[in-house]
C-alpha cells in the first residue's frame, strides 16, 4: 500500500476522512447510560475522534431480543443519542447481533432484521453494523440446504441489508475476527477468503488482531489480513476491555500499536472498560495516537520470544523501565508521554460535582461458583491455544480459542483456565451452577440502566466464562413479563432497616474535598494508573511493589532475632540495615496508596468514585496486608522462610496486580480468605493490621470483653472484674506468644486529614487509631499448653480465687469463668493436633462492617504460622456461643470434634 504523506502535527489519514477513530461499546455486562454516552460524544468531539458504535452485548434489544422493535420511550432515547452524536460530528453506528439464533435462509427472519434496522434509520441513524462474533460457527439444517458455507450465509444477509438500507456506512464483524480464530490460519481460511471476496467492497470489516486481546499489532499482520479481506480492516481493539475479569480495570495508555499502522487501516475503535468513568485514559491516549505519524519508542516486536508474552512496563535490555524521551517530537507517539497528558486532563474530572445514588456494583457479569476457585492462571485470551470455538466473555472481547480439557500442558495452563471458569476438569473440579444472566435496558432512562429479568443459561464448556444463550429467549420461549429492577449503582439507596444504613456513608455533597490541594494530585492518578495498567503490563509503581516484597521475603532471614527494634549496633550489619530501609520503602508505598484511597473516597465526582473505588479498595487491602506481613517479619523473633508457591511468573495469574500481590502471602490453600464483597457505598474508613505491642493489651482486652457474649457487648457482665475474660481468652497469648499477636486499628472518615498525615510518615507503624480487633496464636499448641499450666494458670488462680458456691447451676457467668480457670484441662485429641498443631483466637467488633477486615486479619495470622512451619490451626469455642461459631465459619473454619467438656467444641482449618 502506498504511503500517505502526513503533516507535522496531525496524520493526514485521519484528516481526510479515510480513517475512522472512536469507541465501540461492545462489552458484556451493564451497558453505559444515555447520559454517559452523551458525555462520551462531547469528549470524542473535543479530542478529534469521529465514530461511536452502539453494541452493548447485554442491552435488551441488541442481542438477546434482537427481533423486537423499540417502544416509544426507547425510540425517544435512541433518537436523542443519534442526534447528540450528530451535533458533535460523531458518526453513530447502530449495531445488531442476530447471530445467536438467526436462520439465514428464512425470509421471515430477514424481514424482521430489515424491519428493525428500518426503524432505527427513522431515528436519524445513517450508519449500521452487523455483528456475528461470539457465536457457534454452524448453520442450521435449513441453512445448509441453501448456502454453500457459513461465510456465504453471512455475506448474503449482509449484502442484502446493505442494499436495502441504500448503502449506508456499514460495518461487519465476522465470526473469525482474529488470527487465533482463523481456521487453519488467516491466509488459508476459507471463511475469511469468502468474506473478502463476496462481501460488498463498501462494507468495512472489523478485526481484533492476532488475538482476541492483542498485545501487539504489527504491520505484517495487518498487511496479511488486508490481502485476505481485500480491504484494510477496522480494528476492534480490546486492549482495555475488562469484562472478563472482575479484579481488573485498565487505566494504562494505548500501547503496542505503532502509528505506522494508521495508513494501513480503515480505522480503530476501542472497546474499553465496562466502567465508563474508567476510560478517560484509554480513549484520550488513542486520540493522541491517531494524530501521530511516527513511533516514539523502540519496536516491541523485535527480539520477541514466546516466553515474553508479557513485558512488565516495557523493560529495556538492562531491566530498566523505558521512559519517554524529553525531546520527543510532537508528531511522535510514546505511551508514557500520552499517559502524562491524559492524567493532566483527567484530574479536573474528579473535581466536578457529580451525584450518584444507590449501591456500588461492578458492571461485569458475575458467575456464581459452587466452590471458591483458586487463584490460577488467568483466562488469557491471547494465549496460543487450539481448536474449539465457542461464545465467551471478552465481549467484543470476543470468544477464545481453547484446547481439549483432557490434554493438560506442562504448565497446566489449560487445566487452570477450565478451573477458573468452574467446569469439570481432569482433577474433578466441580461444575458451576446454572448462572443467571441479566437482561438490561439502557434506553428507558437518562442516568440509569434497568434490569428486566434474569435468564437461566445452560452450563457451558470450559473457557466460556461469560456465557450467552444458545438461542434467544424469544426463540426458546422463556421470556417472561419484565420486572423492572434497577441495576445496582443506579438504584435507590438502602432503607433504614438494611445493614448498609449503618455505614458511615457520604452524600454527594457531604464531607467531600473542596480545596484543590487536599484532593487527588497528579501523582495520585499516576499511581492509580500504574496499579491498574494494561493486560500484559504492570505499571512502574506496581512492578516496584512486586519487586520490593519479593526481595524482602527472600532476605527476611537477615533480621531474625531483631524483634522489630533498631539495634544500637545494627550499622555493623549492612544486610539488616538494607532490609529495614527497603521495608520502610514498602511502607512508604503503602502510605501513598492509603492517601490515594482516602482522597478518592472524598472526591466530588461520585460517579467516578463509584467506578474506581471497588478496585482501589481491593488493591489497598492487599497492599496493606503485605505491609503488615513485612512488619511482622521485622518484628518476629522466630521467622523462617517456608514459601511453597511463587514459582510461576506473576503475570500469568488472573486478577492482575491485585492477584499477583495476593499470591505473595504464603497461604496457598486459603484463597477463600481473599473472596469478599466490596463495601456498598464509598467510605474513607481504613483498617490497619500490625503486630501487637505491649501497650495494646488494654485495647485488646476491651475488644475481647465487648465480643465475648454472643456478639453482644459484654462489658456490663464484667464490670467488677473487667480483665477476667481477657485474662481467660487472650492474656496468655499476649504474654507467652507475643510474636504471633496482631491488632486491627480503625481510621475513619472523621479523621481524613489525620489519615493522610499519618499515611505520609515513613518508617513507623500507623498507631494511635482505635483497636477494633485482634488475632493471636501459639505456633505449637502442645508447648503452649505446658507453659500455660506452669506460667499462667497459677497466677490467674491466685488472682481469681475459686468461688465458694459448689453447685455449678447456681454460679453466675463470672463465677463460671473463674471456675473454668481452676478446672482447666488441655486435653486436645491427638488427631486434631496432628493436622492442626497451632492454636488461635481472634475477634473483631461487630461495628466493623467491612468483611475483608476479618479475612485479612486471619490471613496475616495464618501466613505468620505457615512461615514458621505450621499448616493447620484450631480454636476452642463454646457450643453456646453461636455468634463466634458463625464468625469462624465465615472464615473457613470447620468443626473438628467435641472438646474436653460437653459445651466445648473445636473448630479448625488448614492453609
Amino acid at each position: 500500500m502506498a504511503d500517505i504523506k502526513t503533516s507535522t502535527m496531525d496524520n493526514l489519514h485521519t484528516q481526510n476522512g479515510n480513517f475512522m477513530c472512536g469507541v465501540v461499546e461492545g462489552f458484556y455486562g451493564r451497558p453505559w447510560t444515555t447520559e454517559q454516552r452523551k458525555d462520551l460524544f462531547q469528549k470524542l468531539k473535543k479530542w478529534g475522534m469521529d465514530s461511536y458504535v452502539y453494541a452493548p452485548k447485554d442491552d435488551y434489544k441488541h442481542r438477546a431480543y434482537w427481533r423486537e422493535l423499540y417502544s416509544v420511550e426507547e425510540a425517544e432515547h435512541l433518537t436523542g443519542l443519534v442526534s447528540a452524536a450528530r451535533d458533535c460530528g460523531i458518526t453513530f453506528y447502530y449495531a445488531l447481533s442476530p447471530g445467536l439464533d438467526i436462520t439465514y435462509s428464512s425470509s421471515k427472519e430477514i424481514a424482521a432484521l430489515k424491519r428493525k434496522l428500518e426503524q432505527v434509520s427513522q431515528f436519524g441513524c445513517v450508519a449500521f453494523a452487523l455483528l456475528f462474533d461470539d457465536i457457534e460457527p454452524e448453520m442450521s439444517e435449513a441453512d445448509k440446504e441453501v448456502f454453500q458455507s457459513f461465510a456465504h450465509a453471512q455475506v448474503s444477509i449482509s449484502n442484502d441489508i446493505f442494499q436495502h438500507l441504500n448503502q449506508p456506512k456499514f460495518l461487519l464483524c465476522p465470526t473469525q475476527y482474529c488470527a487465533a480464530r482463523a481456521m487453519p490460519n488467516v491466509q488459508n481460511s476459507e471463511y475469511l477468503n469468502t468474506i473478502g471476496a463476496k462481501l460488498a467492497p463498501e462494507i468495512d470489516i472489523m478485526w481484533t488482531g492476532p488475538k482476541v486481546i492483542s498485545r501487539l499489532l504489527t504491520v505484517e499482520s495487518i498487511e496479511e489480513v488486508t490481502e485476505v479481506l481485500r480491504r484494510p480492516p477496522v480494528i476492534w481493539d480490546n486492549l482495555h476491555a475488562n469484562d472478563y475479569d472482575q479484579k481488573r480495570v485498565f487505566l494504562g495508555p494505548y500501547s503496542g500499536r505503532s502509528p505506522d499502522l494508521i495508513q494501513r487501516l480503515r480505522g480503530v475503535l476501542t472497546n474499553p472498560n465496562c466502567e465508563y468513568g474508567a476510560n478517560f485514559v484509554a480513549i484520550h491516549t488513542l486520540a493522541q495516537w491517531s494524530r501521530c505519524n511516527a513511533d516514539g519508542r523502540r519496536d516491541l516486536s523485535l527480539n520477541d520470544t514466546v516466553s515474553a508474552d508479557i513485558k512488565l512496563e516495557t523493560e529495556t535490555e538492562d531491566g530498566c523501565v523505558e521512559e519517554a524521551p524529553l525531546t520527543l517530537s510532537p508528531n511522535m507517539y510514546h505511551p508514557k508521554r500520552a499517559l502524562r497528558n491524559a492524567i493532566n486532563e483527567w484530574l479536573p474530572e474528579f473535581r466536578r460535582k457529580k451525584s450518584v445514588t444507590g449501591l456500588m456494583a461492578k458492571p461485569q457479569q458475575v458467575l456464581v461458583t459452587a466452590l471458591v476457585p483458586p487463584v490460577l492462571p488467568s483466562v488469557n485470551t491471547c494465549m496460543s491455544l487450539t481448536t474449539t470455538t465457542m461464545s465467551n466473555a471478552s465481549g467484543g472481547s470476543g470468544p477464545v480459542a481453547t484446547s481439549s480439557p483432557s490434554t493438560p500442558t506442562p504448565q497446566g495452563n489449560l487445566q487452570a483456565l477450565a478451573e477458573v471458569c468452574g467446569t469439570v476438569g481432569p482433577e474433578g473440579i466441580p461444575v458451576q451452577p446454572t448462572p443467571q444472566v441479566p437482561i438490561m435496558n439502557s434506553l428507558v432512562a437518562g442516568n440509569k440502566v434497568v434490569c428486566l429479568e434474569r435468564v437461566s443459561v445452560p452450563p457451558v464448556e470450559p473457557m466460556d466464562c461469560n456465557p450467552t444463550p444458545e438461542s434467544s429467549p424469544e426463540r426458546s420461549g422463556i421470556i417472561s413479563a419484565p420486572v423492572e429492577e434497577d441495576v445496582p449503582m443506579v438504584e435507590s439507596g438502602p432503607s433504614l432497616s438494611s445493614p448498609q444504613s449503618c455505614l458511615n456513608i457520604l452524600s454527594p455533597e457531604e464531607g467531600l474535598v473542596d480545596h484543590e490541594d487536599e484532593g487527588l494530585s497528579h501523582d495520585d492518578l499516576a499511581l492509580l494508573c500504574d496499579l491498574f495498567y494494561l493486560p500484559f503490563e504492570h505499571g512502574h509503581q506496581g512492578l516496584q511493589l512486586l519487586q520490593e516484597f519479593h526481595w524482602l521475603k527472600a532476605n527476611a532471614h537477615v533480621v531474625t532475632g531483631c524483634n522489630g527494634r533498631m539495634a544500637a549496633d545494627e550499622s555493623i550489619d549492612p544486610e539488616a540495615t538494607e532490609w529495614r530501609i527497603r521495608a520502610r520503602r514498602l511502607d512508604e508505598m503503602a502510605g501513598a496508596l492509603d492517601r490515594l484511597f482516602t482522597r478518592l473516597a472524598h472526591c466530588q465526582n461520585r460517579e467516578l468514585v463509584y467506578d474506581l473505588y471497588p478496585y482501589v479498595w481491593d488493591m489497598r487491602g492487599i497492599v496493606s496486608l503485605l505491609n503488615s506481613y513485612v512488619k511482622w517479619l521485622g518484628f518476629s523473633k522466630g521467622w523462617k522462610e517456608a514459601y511453597m508457591s511463587g514459582e510461576q511468573e506473576p503475570w500469568v495469574f488472573r486478577g492482575g496486580l491485585t492477584a499477583d500481590l495476593q499470591r505473595l502471602i504464603p497461604v496457598d490453600s486459603s484463597n477463600d480468605l481473599f473472596v469478599y464483597k466490596a463495601p456498598d457505598m464509598p467510605s474513607g474508613k481504613m483498617y490497619k493490621i500490625r503486630p501487637c505491642m505491649p501497650s495494646d493489651a488494654a485495647s485488646v482486652y476491651d475488644v475481647c470483653r465487648r465480643t465475648c457474649s454472643d456478639g453482644m457487648d459484654g462489658s456490663s457482665v464484667f464490670i467488677d472484674m473487667p480483665n477476667l475474660i481477657g485474662d481467660k481468652l487472650v492474656g496468655a497469648f499476649l504474654t507467652l506468644s507475643p510474636e504471633f499477636c496482631f491488632a486491627v486499628e480503625e481510621c475513619g472518615d472523621d479523621c481524613f486529614e489525620e489519615a493522610i498525615s499519618r499515611a505520609s510518615q515513613v518508617g513507623r507503624a500507623i498507631m494511635g487509631g482505635r483497636v477494633v480487633g485482634y488475632a493471636v496464636a501459639a505456633l505449637d499448641a502442645r508447648q503452649f499448653y505446658r507453659r500455660l499450666e506452669i506460667a499462667w494458670l497459677p497466677e490467674m488462680c491466685d488472682k481469681y480465687p475459686r468461688p465458694e458456691k459448689g453447685d455449678s447451676e447456681t454460679l453466675t457467668a463470672v463465677e463460671e469463668i473463674i471456675e473454668g480457670l481452676h478446672n482447666w484441662k488441655g486435653d486436645v485429641p491427638e488427631v486434631i493436633l496432628a493436622q492442626h498443631p497451632s492454636l488461635i483466637a481472634t475477634s473483631i467488633l461487630n461495628t466493623v462492617l467491612d468483611q475483608s477486615v476479618a479475612k485479612h486479619l486471619v490471613t496475616i495470622l495464618l501466613a505468620a504460622l505457615r512461615a514458621n512451619g505450621s499448616f493447620g490451626c484450631f480454636t476452642e469455642l463454646s457450643v453456646r456461643d453461636k455468634y463466634t461459631i458463625e464468625f469462624y465459619s465465615k472464615l473457613g473454619f470447620v468443626e473438628l470434634g467435641r472438646g474436653a467438656t460437653e459445651d466445648m467444641v473445636y473448630f479448625g482449618r488448614t492453609y
